[in-house]
């Protein structure tokens, strides 16, 4: 089977160090394994992402010397996909329209025992109910619902897994149990909004035929419940490679609302693309 990896970064700002260590890892894996690497644009969220950050990604990848397969995917252009997707869910029960506020939720969660349960949990409302808030234009999201999957699924619930080809944060790899329910009813859609990240990312990954998931370790948690999107939409099951992150001084991730050093600001100041390389272990 021929490896296919991807790098899907976001339109909500330019690359730094954590997106080339990122970029790098996913086609290192293809290169090594005589396979393809692909590029995504993940540009659903209308309210962030900005189409100029575009042609500073390509900018960034060609520096770095990369080079990826045309034409490239872009999110805002699939809508009907993800549309579909929530569709065959929805026609099976497995999502429900939850109108809490943000506030709300995070009442909610407060008055868990002990602190527990940082994750929502909810359930479908009375259909009386539901219409009254639909006739009158209540904001919605739709989220899936964990204990229809479970129910879906019967005994196959306790069998989810994903198979780790790198190393997860606390050193996790082969075969690993995916549990689901640490991450509560998560939102797949949200009215007028469009779709949630979870849903998108396997949906796209499935329809470019991904077979290899390289990504790092802050997302190591996204992948028992992507796995139970795949599996409820009977989709292909990738491996995963999860890798380290950059840090930066103080410790933390490098991410762009700490405004973490961009990779345009390195050339600027004369760092070549052949150190960041090396600094980031692909000298």
């Amino acid at each position: 089977m021929t490896v296919v990896t991807r790098f899907a970064p976001s339109l909500t700002g330019r690359l730094h160090r954590g997106h080339a260590l990122a970029a790098l890892t996913a086609a290192e894996t293809a290169r090594t394994a005589g396979g393809r690497f692909l590029l995504r644009i993940e540009d659903i969220d209308a309210e962030r992402c900005r189409p100029e950050f575009e042609a500073g990604i390509f900018e960034d990848l060609a520096w770095l010397g990369l080079e990826w397969e045309q034409p490239v995917r872009r999110q805002s252009e699939h809508h009907a996909d993800y549309a579909a997707a929530l569709e065959r869910l929805r026609d099976r029960g497995l999502v429900y329209r939850c109108f809490k506020t943000r506030k709300a939720l995070l009442d909610d969660i407060g008055r868990a025992p002990h602190g527990l349960g940082a994750a929502y949990v909810g359930a479908p409302l009375e259909p009386d109910d539901e219409a009254r808030r639909l006739t009158a234009g209540k904001a919605f999201a739709w989220r899936l619902s964990l204990s229809a999957a479970r129910t879906a699924l019967g005994a196959d619930w306790d069998a989810l897994s994903f198979v780790e080809q790198g190393a997860g944060p606390n050193g996790e790899q082969g075969a690993i149990a995916a549990a689901p329910a640490a991450a509560g009813d998560v939102i797949l859609a949200r009215k007028g909004l469009g779709v949630a990240y979870h849903l998108a990312v396997v949906v796209d990954d499935a329809l470019q035929g991904v077979t290899c998931v390289t990504r790092g370790w802050d997302l190591f948690e996204a992948t028992p419940v992507q796995r139970l999107l795949q599996v409820l939409l009977d989709l292909p099951a990738p491996t995963y490679r999860h890798h380290r992150l950059v840090l930066g001084a103080d410790g933390k991730r490098l991410a762009k609302r700490d405004r973490a050093e961009t990779l345009a600001a390195l050339r600027e100041r004369g760092v070549t693309a052949a150190a960041v390389r090396a600094a980031l272990g692909f000298g």
